[in-house]
Formats: C-alpha cells, structure tokens, sequence
C-alpha cells in the first residue's frame, strides 16, 4: 500500500508542471481562430466605414463624367 501511494504522489509531482504550462496559453489553432475573426471584423467595420463615406460623396455629385469623351470619335449614328 505505501509503495501505491508513494508511486501516485511521485507521478502527481512529475506531471503538475506539464499541466501548469497548458493553463497559461490557449492552442495555437484556438489563437489563429481568434485572430482570424478579429481581422475578418476589423475589415467589415471598415468596409461599412467606405460604403457609408461613398454613398454621402454619391448623393452630392450625381453627374456623371466620361473622361474618355474626347478620345472617341464623333457619333454619326453608325454603328
């Protein structure tokens, strides 16, 4: 019976430190998971951020311009 209780203590000791080690850090997959989504919400945000910014300079110009208008030839209703 002592040899069972000194041979479970012995193997508690040895195997604490192994243990502390995982309770500091997540998984490594676990961290490029988070990271992902923090990256894919950043880019929403500034997604929204360019739309919102288009559609208020939209509204203000509504003319339209054809900057290739001098280049092309006059139309003669040929086609």
């Amino acid at each position: 019976m002592r040899k069972l209780v000194f041979a479970t203590v012995a193997l508690g000791i040895l195997t604490a430190p192994a243990f502390a080690q995982k309770k500091g850090e997540d998984e490594p997959l676990a961290i490029l998971e988070r990271e992902k989504k923090q990256q894919a919400e950043q880019v929403d945000r500034q997604y929204k951020r360019t739309m919102d910014r288009i559609r208020k300079d939209g509204d203000t110009a509504a003319v339209r311009t054809d900057p290739w208008a001098n280049m092309r030839a006059p139309n003669d209703g040929k086609r």
